[in-house]
């Protein structure tokens, strides 16, 4: 595909569609419903419908809950409990991602899962999307949502079900990098896997690849510093923009896999970033100037799984957090999986070797 420019409403200076779609979260997001900013359709949810984008699981129950994080954004979760738990406590589990999608995407569905394998498990929105809070819509940061983990931690620790000992985290795609951002600071955690594993920090400041130069960084950095003044005039924020509603004339496999789950019956939500607005055309600021992953290392001696497609563009971001880790760690590439395959295909995603390794490690 060729690199065509993308131009906001505002005239923001061309930057290339698969630019500008990595640096706004992976390629994942199309004008459409932002300006709702989830207040109508939260509304919407808080009935008994299931609204999901998987089937309920009868062998589970899941109830809304919601929580503050430490600068005082009340976050919204689905907590899933297994049906018949007893009165002993559980290990528990948090569980976040993909960037931009939200809890009843990938995280709920992992959530469930996991929650009939015998976790207490919470899956929630982070600050600024979905049904959580955050006066600004569709934006995100690298702090604030590790930070939005270690508060998923703070409400699992205080429910009377959960064995506060016994704790894991799971993050998938962007999510898997604020997930180990916040294990290696948060010593609470006993034991974190990734799927997908994004480190947004890195792909929005490098590129893909790293191939982004000095120049080319520069460049961007500017644009984006210099359409701040639009937005402060405007009084809000512009969004980019992101995936088109139609794949015609798009040979990108990337674009057309990102497609074929946040704009399809496969994976479509109306809340979710990815699935229709986007995220803000400034959102990449804090991401490109602040590394995520600096202090991995700092995770061990608890334990680590890195999970990731074989044939997965980001394969190489789950090879090199592996590497910078130290023991104990575990790669475990799935043959002929793509990024977004673990995601949601229940015969793709090693579910079973996710409830041994956070079986294993969470013991009581």
């Amino acid at each position: 595909m060729t690199d065509k420019p993308l131009h906001t409403s505002n005239d923001l200076p061309s930057v290339g569609r698969r630019t500008l779609l990595m640096m706004t979260g992976a390629g994942v997001a199309a004008a459409g419903l932002a300006s709702i900013g989830g207040v109508a359709l939260a509304q919407a949810q808080a009935s008994d419908e299931w609204y999901k984008t998987f089937p309920r699981s009868e062998n589970v129950t899941q109830e809304k809950v919601t929580f503050t994080n430490r600068y005082g954004i009340t976050l919204t979760g689905d907590l899933y409990m297994p049906a018949e738990h007893g009165d002993a406590a559980l290990p528990a589990l948090a569980v976040a991602g993909p960037f931009g999608a939200v809890k009843e995407q990938s995280a709920g569905l992992y959530a469930q899962t996991m929650a009939e394998r015998g976790f207490v498990t919470l899956a929630f929105d982070p600050s600024f999307v979905g049904e959580s809070g955050g006066e600004v819509r569709d934006v995100a940061s690298p702090d604030i949502n590790t930070e939005d983990f270690m508060a998923a931690v703070d409400y699992l620790g205080l429910h009377d079900a959960v064995d506060r000992e016994r704790i894991g985290v799971i993050g998938i795609c962007g999510f898997g990098g604020m997930a180990l951002n916040a294990v290696a600071a948060d010593k609470r955690v006993k034991a974190v896997a990734t799927t997908s594993l994004y480190d947004m920090s890195r792909v929005m400041a490098r590129g893909y690849y790293d191939s982004m130069t000095d120049e080319q960084r520069t460049d961007a950095l500017t644009q984006i510093s210099q359409h701040r003044w639009t937005d402060a005039e405007n009084g809000a924020p512009d969004m980019a923009g992101g995936l088109p509603d139609s794949l015609d004339g798009i040979d990108d496999p990337v674009i057309r896999m990102y497609h074929a789950y946040y704009k399809t019956d496969r994976g479509y939500h109306p809340r979710s970033v990815n699935s229709n607005g986007g995220w803000t055309v400034t959102n990449p600021l804090s991401f490109m100037n602040m590394p995520l992953l600096t202090y991995v290392a700092e995770i061990s001696p608890r334990p680590m799984l890195v999970i990731a497609g074989s044939e997965a563009h980001s394969r190489y971001l789950s090879e090199d957090a592996i590497a910078a880790a130290a023991e104990p760690k575990e790669l475990m590439i799935i043959d002929g999986a793509d990024h977004v395959d673990l995601y949601d295909q229940m015969d793709v995603i090693p579910f079973d070797r996710l409830a041994e390794f956070f079986g294993q490690h969470l013991a009581a």
